[in-house]
Order: C-alpha cells, then sequence, then structure tokens
C-alpha cells in the first residue's frame, strides 16, 4: 500500500512497534526546561529563550552558541585546557566629557582589553598615571560582557574584534588602535582580516601635564647632575701629570716644574709646586687650589676633563700656560686602557742630572756581623738588617713539612779518633743556616752533642776586611759526596735522610745533582767504548736476564768508569730506577717512646679519652676512622708531636679503621707499661730529629730501562753498531 499521498499530520500511523519514528534514538537527556520562576515572591515567566525536553529548540527559537568557536585542536582537547594563559591584548582608548574646566572639553584615557581565549571572558585595565586625580586600574572585571542592545542575550566573542573599530562595553564605547603580536597571528590564523591600526588622539590635559613638569625642572647650567656613580667607581683614584711653566714675566724666566693632579671622582684639579732645596724660592702649600679648572680665564661652563690632558699639550691655567711633560705609570695605563694611546714619550724640557758617584763602602771593621756594619754606614741612626720574610714564611716548619735538609757527615782528617765520628749536619732554608749536631757513642772518648751553633757559615777563601758581602753556603752547595770546609773543618756529606732525597727530587731545577734529567745527559756524553764497557758489565752481572741487578754493583760501575757522576747523582739515578723500601719502625718501639713521652708530661687522662671513644662510637663497633681518632687525641692535647703521632696512627689503621680499645691499651703507661728505652733509642725519635740521617735502602735497580732511556739499545746487546 501506496502512503505517500496521505498527510503525515491527518492522518497518524498507530503506536505499534515498527510503526512510529525513532526520534529518540542517541538522546542521552530527557529533562525539561524551567520556564517559570519567582521574583519578588510573585510567579513568572523567568524567560523564553529556553530550550524545551532535552535541549530541543522550541518554535521559534535559535540555536546560539555560548563561546567562540575555534578550530579543531590537537586530539580533541577542550578550549579550557587548549587555550590556557593564552590571552589576546588590545590596546583601546574612549572619551569622557568634561564639563566643569576651561583647560579641556573631553579627557582621552587609554586604556588595555584582555580577551582571554579560554572562557570568552573580557578584562578591560586602565594604565595608571601619576598625579591623575581620578581612580584609575582595572575598569572592568574579568566576566563574560553581553552585547549591547537589542543583542544583550549575545556575549562578545572572538569575532567582535578588530582594528580601529568600536565597541560599546556597558554604554562606554571604546575604540581598538592596535594589538599585540601574538593576537594578530592568532585572529589571522582564524581567518579574520584586520584592518590598519590607528593613532590615539592627543589628550590636551596630558600634553598641558606635560608642559608643566618640563617649567619645573631647571635649565642649563643648573641642570644638575648626577655624579655619585662616578665617585663610586672613581674615588681614590688620580692622574699625575709632571708639568713645566716658564715663567717669563720674572727676570730669570727660569721653568718652574710643577705636579698637576687631577681627581677622577669629581673631575677637579690640583696643581702642586716642585721646589728643590736652597732654590732660593718661597715654598707656598700649593700652586693651585682643588676645584674645576675652566678652559679660559673667564667663569664658563666648560671645564678640563681627563679627554683634554695629554703629554705633550698645554694646560691654561687662569692665564698661565703649562706644558705637560711626563705621567705616571698609572696615568699611562689609564688612557691607555680607555682611549687607546700608546704614545707617552715625556718632552725634555732641562739637561739630564749628572749620573751619581757610587757610593763607597768603608770594609767590614770586624765589630759584628758584616750587614750590621753595612747597615750602620747607611744612616745616622742604625738599623737592624732586614731579613727575607717572604722566604722565612715560605720555608719555615709546616707540619710534617720541615723544609730542613740533614746530611749524615764525618770528618776529613788524619786523626783517628776524629775520623770515627759521625756527624748530622741539618741545613735550614728558611734562613740559610748550618746545624751540626754529633750522636754520642759509646766508649769513643768523645762527649757527643751540639758541635756547630745554628748559623750561617761563609765559604773559605773570602778576605775578612773586605767592602762586599761575603758568599755564604747556600742549599745548592750540599750534596752527598761533597767536603765542606766548614770554620776550617773539613766534613764530607755520605749520606742523607730520605725527605733531603725527596725535596731535592721535587725541586729539580735548583738542586742540578737531583736531577734525572741532567745525569742521564752526562751519561749519554760519555765515550762509546765505556757504554760497550757498561753494557757487558750489566750482561754479566744479570746472568739470569731478569732485568734487575744490587744497587751496589751500579754504584761501583758508575763511579769506577769516572763517568763526572758524583755520589748524590749516583743515589738519585738508583733511586729514579729502582722500587725504594724506607724504613718502618716496629709497634713496640713506637708505643714505647710515646709511652715515654707520655710518662714525661704526667698524662693520665686514658679514661676520660675512653669515654669520649665510646660516645663517639654510635654503633658500639670499637673502631673509629682514623681522622676521629686524631681529632679526639688533639683534645685532650696528648702530648706529642704531630709526625710521632701520625706514625702511631698509621700503626693501628687497618681499612681506614683503628680500634680505639687497643690504641688506649697501647699508650697507656699505667696499666700497660712498656720496657724503658735507652736514651740513644729514644732519640731515634725526637722531636727535633737530630740524629735521623739514614736514607732510604735501595735493594735492587732495574737497569733495561736505563740502558733504553741512556744509550737507546737492549741491556743485552753488547756489541758494537756497525
Amino acid at each position: 500500500m501506496d502512503l505517500s499521498c496521505f498527510n503525515k499530520d491527518a492522518m497518524a500511523l498507530p503506536f505499534l512497534p515498527g510503526y512510529p519514528r525513532k526520534q529518540h534514538l542517541g538522546k542521552e537527556t530527557f529533562h525539561k526546561s524551567q520556564q517559570f520562576g519567582f521574583s519578588n515572591e510573585v510567579a513568572m515567566l523567568r524567560s523564553s529563550e529556553k530550550k524545551g525536553i532535552g535541549g530541543e529548540l522550541l518554535e521559534g527559537q535559535k540555536n546560539v552558541p555560548n563561546y567562540s568557536a575555534y578550530p579543531r585542536v590537537g586530539s580533541g582537547l577542550p578550549s579550557w585546557l587548549a587555550f590556557d594563559k593564552q590571552v589576546l591584548c588590545f590596546e583601546a582608548y574612549f572619551q569622557e566629557a568634561m564639563c566643569e574646566t576651561r583647560e579641556e572639553t573631553n579627557r582621552i584615557r587609554r586604556c588595555m582589553i584582555y580577551f582571554y581565549l579560554e572562557d570568552d571572558t573580557i578584562q578591560v585595565v586602565e594604565r595608571k598615571y601619576k598625579n591623575s586625580g581620578i581612580p584609575q586600574g582595572t575598569l572592568i572585571r574579568r566576566h563574560r560582557i553581553p552585547l549591547p542592545p537589542p543583542n544583550d542575550e549575545l556575549f562578545y566573542n572572538v569575532y567582535h574584534f578588530n582594528l580601529n573599530q568600536q565597541l560599546v562595553l556597558y554604554s562606554r564605547t571604546f575604540t581598538v588602535t592596535d594589538c599585540d603580536a601574538f593576537t594578530r597571528t592568532f585572529l589571522m590564523k582564524l581567518g579574520v582580516r584586520l584592518n590598519a591600526p590607528t593613532a590615539t588622539p592627543e589628550d590636551q590635559y596630558s600634553n598641558l601635564r606635560e608642559q608643566m613638569e618640563k617649567s619645573m625642572k631647571p635649565l642649563r647650567p643648573y641642570q644638575r647632575r648626577d655624579t655619585l656613580k662616578q665617585f663610586l667607581d672613581h674615588d681614590g683614584k688620580v692622574l699625575r701629570f709632571y708639568c713645566v711653566w716658564y715663567e717669563t714675566d720674572s727676570v730669570s724666566g727660569d721653568p718652574r716644574e710643577l705636579i698637576l693632579h687631577y681627581f677622577l671622582a669629581d673631575d677637579t684639579v690640583e696643581i702642586r709646586e716642585v721646589v728643590e732645596p736652597n732654590s732660593g724660592r718661597d715654598v707656598a702649600p700649593k700652586f693651585l687650589h682643588r676645584g674645576k679648572l675652566p678652559k679660559t680665564g673667564a667663569v664658563r661652563e666648560e671645564f678640563y676633563r681627563d679627554g683634554d690632558l695629554a703629554v705633550g699639550g698645554e694646560v691654561n691655567v687662569w692665564g698661565r700656560t703649562v706644558l705637560i711633560c711626563d705621567c705616571d705609570d698609572f696615568t699611562k695605563e689609564y688612557y691607555r686602557s680607555k682611549y687607546g694611546i700608546e704614545d707617552f714619550t715625556p718632552v725634555q724640557y732641562k739637561a739630564p742630572p749628572p749620573p751619581k758617584p757610587p757610593k763607597l763602602v768603608p770594609p767590614y771593621n770586624g765589630f759584628g756581623s758584616e750587614e750590621d756594619s753595612l747597615c750602620s754606614c747607611q744612616g745616622l741612626l742604625p738599623k737592624p738588617p732586614r731579613k727575607d720574610l717572604r722566604k722565612f714564611m715560605d720555608k719555615d716548619r709546616n707540619g710534617l713539612e720541615g723544609n730542613v735538609l740533614r746530611f749524615r757527615a764525618k770528618m776529613v782528617t788524619n786523626d783517628p779518633v776524629n775520623r770515627d765520628r759521625g756527624f748530622i749536619v741539618s741545613f735550614y732554608l728558611c734562613d740559610d743556616t748550618i746545624r751540626i749536631f754529633e750522636p754520642p757513642q759509646k766508649n769513643s772518648g768523645v762527649l757527643g752533642g751540639k758541635f756547630l751553633e745554628r748559623s750561617r757559615v761563609k765559604k773559605p777563601g773570602q778576605d775578612l776586611f773586605r767592602r762586599e758581602m761575603p758568599e755564604y753556603f747556600s742549599a745548592q752547595d750540599l750534596y752527598v759526596g761533597v767536603t765542606l770546609n766548614l770554620n776550617n773543618k773539613f766534613f764530607e756529606l755520605v749520606d742523607a735522610d730520605e725527605y733531603t732525597f725527596s725535596y731535592m727530587e721535587r725541586h729539580a731545577e735548583e738542586f742540578s745533582k737531583a736531577n734525572v734529567g741532567t745525569i742521564l745527559s752526562k751519561l749519554r756524553s760519555i765515550p762509546e767504548e765505556k757504554q760497550i764497557e757498561i753494557g757487558q758489565f750489566l750482561g754479566q752481572s744479570d746472568p739470569a736476564k731478569t732485568g734487575i741487578i744490587p744497587y751496589q754493583s751500579l754504584r761501583d760501575l758508575l763511579m769506577g768508569m769516572q763517568c763526572g757522576l758524583s755520589e748524590h747523582e749516583v743515589i738519585t739515578l738508583g733511586r729514579f730506577f729502582s722500587e725504594r723500601e724506607p724504613p718502618e719502625a716496629e709497634v713496640g718501639f713506637l708505643l714505647a717512646v710515646v709511652q715515654d713521652r707520655l710518662k714525661r708530661k704526667q698524662f693520665e687522662k686514658f679514661p676520660e679519652m675512653c669515654r669520649v671513644f665510646v660516645h663517639r662510637d654510635r654503633r658500639r663497633t670499637g673502631c673509629l676512622s682514623a681522622q676521629e681518632t686524631r681529632s679526639i687525641c688533639k683534645t685532650f692535647q696528648l702530648p706529642l708531636a704531630d709526625d710521632l703521632l701520625m706514625a702511631l696512627l698509621t700503626k693501628f689503621t687497618e681499612e681506614d679503621k683503628i680500634n680505639y680499645h687497643a690504641f688506649l691499651s697501647g699508650i697507656d703507661w699505667r696499666e700497660n707499661p712498656a720496657a724503658p728505652l735507652l736514651h740513644e733509642a729514644t732519640l731515634k725519635l725526637d722531636g727535633d730529629r737530630s740524629d735521623e740521617s739514614g736514607g732510604p735502602t735501595m735493594n735492587n735497580v732495574r737497569y733495561s730501562p736505563l740502558m733504553e732511556n741512556v744509550f737507546s739499545r737492549p741491556a743485552d746487546d753488547t756489541q758494537p753498531p756497525q
């Protein structure tokens, strides 16, 4: 049956399954909009624009969007998230009529219009002007602003904004003049064709206020200059020029020397006159008092500045022409850095003074030292000689760094008694003094002790009564193997301690005997026959081809071959090519020496130290770090030298931990007394270490790298090159 000829409105299909239209499919909301309400307790129609059931439009209604329609952003992000913190900024103004003043008929008030993209809200802010007399700031708070009637049911969106057009916001007409770069780009992407920006009209009242402010400011030359920064940057900095003024008005017309000071802090000038003794002139305090110096004799606003002063130029000092001849080093550096001037050739205005005759110093008279006699000749009031404090501070004892070179020596004499005597020669680097100590020996018939008081020793062969200062022994004159004439006593240095060898090797540029490079150069310069002989000897001394020979064999070889090496150079060479094992003191010996020191000082605070150790040991492991143990010992003022304490702590250290119970038990001379020490044994670890001069032990020497570095051939290559 064809139902197309029937009117749908005149004929209704039965409400049976399959007949009605599926108008509710996909619909989710079925609520009925409320059209009525109460106003002042009276029932009335509240709004005729509300939609019907489920948000369907009623007859005569239009679908009005609540917000602006933006292009799709990302993957369907909502506008409040996609356009968060994105604001369109427009410059605008509005006119306000002024009826009660004759200076103006209307006032132009500039403001900024902000359109928030996330929710179409608008905010209007007026710029604040100082002393405007009207409330300024936020004129319209941020919210959605409706359009003017009759479209007041709608709100402003992004498409209502353009340049050079007017907006009516709550009966106030705003003219949009311009926008920022972001706003311009955003609107162009939306397809909005922007108008050309327009200028804001001039405000009569603002122009009047600007003229009034300018009239209240002082004009030149009374214009105020802010000189605080110049004063803070250049306070205490003064340019110094050496000048001359030819006094043409006088009969003699001789030049008068002046010193011109230019103060950079305030651009003032001061001039002083240089008056030589017995010149016949009255000494005036100042030639020109400090102040600004005008460029001419009249009072004008132009004054001399630093750029007007130069070597060879002239300065008009109140009608007197002053010639600038020279300047000091600070002034040269100032002009070099600021103006790039490099030519500071001085102007010669007088003949150079004749050279001063040399001051003859009378010869030494024998009273006091040579330095004292020289100081007595340098002035009427004798002063003590000046010492080299910088050298003293650098080379004085500092912790374990003693800066003292110690050598073991023997006396060179035919006397059998003196021939067997041993001495310790100590050289102090802080003041170049020498001290000789003789360790006591049993049944020697000689009383040991101090042999030479600490003092500087003159080199032999110098005249006593001479004009020049005498030469003294220096650190470079002492090395193993040298024979020294110390006050007519001949001493041969036979050995040195480990610190002396290490110090001289660390400062090899000062000590040539400990410079490995210099020693190897000497060996490379020996004849080829001796090189072959040395190679054959080394091959015979090492039949197993291990590359290692005893040090004594190498020493006998080099000293017997007469290669021009001293004993110290041979020891340095052996130390460089060997693995040395420094001698270490035994734990029992160290504990005995420590207990002897503590017993002498009557130190008995062992229980108190134990309680502090237990308090520091939070985990009750019985061990503390070496640094904490040393700190506690320093807190209780343990009467031990730093090097002795460090040596003792090293013996008890295992994996940077110290068993403090064993440490306290070892040094407690009350509960666990050690065997008494003889006087000779206690001297080994004395604080002065007067007899500690034994060098490190060297057992074996690796001669293979020696042959490769010196002769450029392997150790087993004993045949001469073809």
